[in-house]
């Protein structure tokens, strides 16, 4: 009936999207209209009169037109969004285990500092005023949480061959806050060795924090980049079990492959 192609041709005009989805939705809006348009007519209707009808119960042109530019606008920023905050999650993955590395490698080098300089002042014993001085060390430093020294004995065996052993069984002196439980926190020791003293500094350690935050993020983007993926194949119409495992297991490979597969097709 060409009222009825003429009516669904209007509401479908400057709509949007994929093609073939959009062919599949009128023929089935097609569908409907005559459908309610034959019910009407063997109520003792005239064709025109159905047809009318029909398309007012549907909503009108207007009406109908805004709705089904309003539906495929809301799909497409729904998946705009999904891969847009996958991949700020991919973004804060890296920058976050990125800055976590950096701080881990700074606080490395600040304990090799700290424990250069105590054992630089330790002369054949430790003084009061050196553990004064480490006190103030491990107290003034936020992410320094102790230090230990030992005495310790240097063997020479030859052919650059050392072995190093502590004189005594506990150390001969040893500071430490209390630690603060925390999950994401771990400790780590650092430090140095001499010919009398070995000096060992503990702060605290990001590792954890980074690798929890980057698995976290990671899996957060897989998630919502596989979600997005399903997505769009829906849209295309080519969405099957074989693409969505694909999707999950692959990512970003899994939909590149996709890709090239529609093209494929579409050259042949």
């Amino acid at each position: 009936m060409k009222p009825i192609d003429l009516f669904v041709d209007e509401v479908y005009q400057n709509v949007g999207g994929n093609k073939k989805e959009i062919e599949e939705l009128k023929a089935e809006m097609k569908s409907h209209l005559l459908e309610a348009v034959h019910e009407l007519k063997s109520e003792g209707k005239s064709e025109k009169e159905a047809i009318n009808i029909a398309i007012e119960r549907f909503g009108g042109e207007k009406e109908m037109r805004s709705v089904v530019g309003q539906l495929f606008k809301i799909q497409k920023t729904f998946a705009k969004w999904m891969l847009y905050v996958a991949l700020t999650f991919l973004l804060i993955s890296f920058i976050g285990y990125g800055s976590f590395v950096y701080l881990e490698n700074t606080q490395q080098r600040e304990a090799y500092q700290f424990s250069e300089q105590i054992i630089n002042s330790l002369g054949n014993t430790i003084t009061e005023q050196n553990k004064t001085d480490i006190r103030e060390i491990v107290e003034s430093y936020e992410n320094i949480t102790g230090v230990t020294v030992s005495a310790v004995e240097v063997r020479d065996y030859g052919n650059d061959s050392e072995h190093v052993s502590r004189k005594h069984e506990e150390p001969d002196f040893s500071f430490r806050e209390k630690p603060i439980f925390n999950f994401f926190l771990n400790y780590r020791s650092d430090g140095m060795i001499n010919d009398n003293w070995e000096v060992m500094v503990e702060s605290k350690s990001y590792a954890l924090t980074g690798y929890l935050l980057l698995n976290l993020s990671v899996c957060v983007y897989w998630v919502l980049f596989t979600i997005w993926a399903i997505i769009n194949a829906y849209h295309h119409r080519r969405l099957n079990a074989g693409w969505g495992i694909v999707f999950a297991l692959l990512n970003v490979v899994g939909y590149l492959i996709y890709v090239l597969m529609g093209k494929r097709k579409v050259s042949i």
